[in-house]
């Protein structure tokens, strides 16, 4: 097992060995992301499905309220005036076939791609070098579509894809050590509720397991997850 470092022994001392509601959970994350740069915010979620199984495989969207406080890279490989669109849409990069070379060359600086339904047969043969880091554009993900405009600004203002792993597990960032409380708080309401409402079909006996958010550098908390369920935001 690895030694913790001191930083990390002092700030675990902090978290006693239960489960906490949510906002107290934030609160001792905030408190303990005490980085020399602003850290983002993750949740890390287990859930009770089998990902082998396509029946039980989550993947999808969410649009957290308060943004991640990150800016993201997006690609888009279109064709024809839809090019133009793509820059014009503020896409970082865009392009013809001429992008899917370069992507196959292994030219990736890019967080997100998002291409159009008509360029699929050509983007379909880079499964060899997007598939492993979770950049093939997926229609369910919102990143196959014509409406290149506003996916681009979506996903500019916060829009996140998150899958569970082969493990069954969710790891996703939603927002930053920056972020005031309450936001937090919003941001992670809105991913459990997405979690439950994308809820994979073949998904059998207890559906979540745990949850547990922590700072890019501190220590993870555990989340009390059905009072998160059952806490009803104010309108």
């Amino acid at each position: 097992m690895k030694k913790l470092s001191k930083r990390m022994a002092l700030l675990s001392e902090k978290i006693e060995d239960r489960v906490y509601q949510a906002k107290d959970a934030l609160n001792i994350v905030k408190e303990n992301a005490n980085a020399k740069f602003d850290e983002t915010i993750e949740a890390h979620i287990r859930l009770g499905i089998d990902p082998k199984y396509t029946d039980q495989q989550l993947r999808t969207t969410v649009a957290l309220p308060h943004g991640t406080g990150q800016s993201i890279k997006i690609a888009v490989i279109t064709s024809g005036e839809n090019v133009a669109k793509a820059k014009a849409a503020g896409a970082d990069l865009f392009g013809e076939e001429d992008l899917v070379e370069d992507i196959n060359k292994g030219k990736m600086d890019f967080d997100l791609l998002i291409a159009t339904p008509d360029m699929m047969p050509k983007v379909a043969k880079l499964g060899r070098v997007l598939g492993p880091r979770g950049l093939m554009p997926n229609p369910k993900a919102g990143t196959v579509t014509n409406d290149i405009d506003n996916a681009i600004k979506e996903f500019k203002a916060g829009k996140l894809e998150f899958r569970a792993d082969k493990a069954g597990i969710v790891h996703v960032r939603f927002g930053k050590a920056s972020f005031s409380s309450e936001a937090l708080f919003d941001n992670l309401k809105t991913l459990q509720e997405a979690i439950d409402k994308n809820k994979p079909s073949g998904a059998k006996g207890k559906y979540w397991k745990t949850m547990y958010i922590s700072s890019t550098m501190g220590p993870s908390v555990q989340v009390d997850i059905g009072g998160l369920q059952e806490f009803l935001q104010e309108s």
